[in-house]
C-alpha cells in the first residue's frame, strides 16, 4: 500500500482518537464480498504483559538492529527500545506515525514497505507483528518484498512475523471466501478489503493470511528459510522465525 492521504488515513485516525481519549473509536473492516466486521484499537496499546503468549515468546528471537514494519501504536517498538534495541519503525499512515512518536518511539517514519532500501542502514531483525505478514499482500509481491528485505539485512538477518492459519476453526463465511479465492486463482488467505471510520475510507487493498506450509512455499527462492513456528493453543495464530539461508559453498 502507498502512503495514505488524510481522507484515507482510517487506522491512524482511530488510533489517534483512542490515544486522545475519545470513546468508541473502532476500525470498520469491509471485505469485497460484503462481509463487515469491526476492530477496537485497545490491543495496539497493550503493554508487554498483556500481549498474546505467541508474541511474547516470539520477541525472544529478535536481535540486533530492528526494522518494525507496520508500527501501529508503537507497542513493539517501545518494548524493543526498552530492551536496548535500536529500532526504525515504518508505516504508510502519517497519523499512525504521529501516535507512535507521541508514545515515545524514537525513530518512526512514514514509509511503505515497497520503498525500504539501504538508505535506512542495515538491519539484523525485521518484525511484523499483529498479523503483519499480511502486508506482503500476494504471492508475487511477497517474493519481491522478501528479496528486498534480504538486501537490507545483515548476514545473520532474521524476520519475526505473525500470521493466522484460517484452516483452523474458521467460521463458514470465511471458509466460503477461501473457496472463492481458490476458484479465482488467488491464494486462499488473500483477503481484499478496505477500512472505514466516520467519513474516512482507505482504498481497497489485499492482506495475506497463510498457513506455515504456504509460508514455506513463499520463502522458496527468496534467500529465506522457515526456522521455527510458535503456535497459539488453538493453533490458528502463530509466529514464524525466518532466517537467511546459509550461503552456497
Amino acid at each position: 500500500m502507498k502512503r495514505l492521504r488524510p481522507d484515507q488515513d482510517v487506522f491512524g485516525r482511530v488510533l489517534l482518537d483512542h490515544l486522545d481519549g475519545r470513546e468508541h473509536a473502532a476500525t470498520i473492516i469491509e471485505r469485497d464480498d460484503g462481509f463487515v466486521d469491526s476492530e477496537p484499537p485497545d490491543a495496539y496499546f497493550h503493554p508487554f504483559r498483556r500481549w498474546q503468549s505467541v508474541e511474547r515468546q516470539a520477541l525472544r528471537y529478535v536481535r540486533g538492529r530492528v526494522l518494525d514494519v507496520g508500527v501501529g501504536a508503537g507497542r513493539v517498538a517501545l518494548e524493543l527500545q526498552e530492551r536496548g534495541h535500536a529500532v526504525v519503525a515504518i508505516d504508510v499512515s502519517p497519523l499512525v506515525v504521529r501516535v507512535a512518536r507521541r508514545r515515545g518511539v524514537r525513530n518512526a517514519k512514514v514509509l511503505p514497505l515497497d520503498e525500504v532500501d539501504r538508505s535506512l542502514g542495515e538491519f539484523d531483525s525485521v518484525v511484523m507483528f499483529m498479523n503483519n505478514f499480511g502486508l506482503f499482500e500476494s504471492e508475487a509481491k511477497a517474493k519481491r518484498l522478501l528479496r528486498r528485505l534480504h538486501g537490507v539485512t545483515s548476514a545473520r538477518g532474521r524476520i519475526v512475523a505473525t500470521s493466522s492459519d484460517f484452516r483452523k476453526n474458521s467460521p463458514p463465511e470465511h471458509r466460503a471466501y477461501r473457496r472463492r479465492n481458490k476458484a479465482r486463482g488467488r491464494m486462499r488467505g488473500q483477503i481484499r478489503f478496505r477500512l472505514r471510520y466516520r467519513r474516512l475510507e482507505t482504498p481497497w487493498f489485499d492482506w495475506l493470511f497463510v498457513s506455515p506450509r504456504e509460508m514455506e512455499q513463499l520463502l522458496r527462492g527468496t534467500g529465506w528459510r522457515l526456522a521455527r513456528i510458535i503456535r497459539s493453543r488453538d493453533a490458528m495464530f502463530y509466529a514464524a522465525v525466518i532466517d537467511k539461508e546459509p550461503p552456497a559453498r
